[in-house]
């Protein structure tokens, strides 16, 4: 009988460290900073574009600052360190979004010029390689078939410009993403149907 009222007594203590160990998990939790809001929780206005980079404003180190607004009735610790309560209009941290670094070169007049005066080098010149701008022009764009092969390198973005920058495109516009495969890379097997 003293060895049930003992099971007992440790199954409530058990119980009362279970619920105390809850409690600091969700006072933990409600009290976290708001950078650290999961997706859905809150939401990024769109940054302010330069009219003449067609990149985020303070674009630097190819990363730029958007501010981020908390969802009605969140509670977080704000960038100055107040816990506060968000009516889902105020801004509360700042989170950093991917730009790309520009130095002049439009993406538009590469395409033109590789198009139109590709079999003159004017292309290759523009970007910023004169020696093979040269060799083009001397060639006759290789007769025909260096124009053609480097105008699908130019429309599909492989050439860029010679300094490493990249195009100026529209910012909403059609912009390419190289995707890199290398041993780390998960690759998902096919099941046959």
């Amino acid at each position: 009988m003293a060895a049930s009222w003992a099971c007992r007594g440790f199954r409530a203590y058990v119980g009362l460290v279970a619920f105390g160990i809850l409690n600091c998990f969700a006072f933990s939790a409600d009290n976290k900073k708001c950078d650290q809001l999961l997706n859905g929780q809150f939401i990024c206005l769109e940054p302010v574009i330069n009219d003449s980079t067609q990149e985020p404003v303070d674009c630097y180190n190819n990363t730029a600052q958007v501010d981020c607004i908390p969802a009605p009735n969140i509670t977080c610790i704000d960038s100055q360190g107040i816990l506060r309560q968000f009516d889902g209009e105020t801004m509360a941290f700042q989170k950093s979004i991917i730009c790309r670094n520009t130095s002049g070169y439009r993406y538009t007049v590469a395409v033109a010029l590789s198009l139109f005066l590709g079999w003159l080098g004017a292309d290759r010149f523009y970007l910023g390689y004169p020696a093979l701008g040269l060799l083009k022009f001397c060639t006759i764009g290789f007769c025909g078939i260096g124009s053609l092969i480097d105008f699908v390198l130019i429309v599909t973005q492989v050439v860029g410009p010679s300094d490493g920058s990249s195009y100026i495109i529209d910012y909403y516009g059609a912009r390419l993403t190289r995707l890199v495969i290398t041993n780390e890379t998960y690759r998902v097997p096919h099941t046959e149907l």
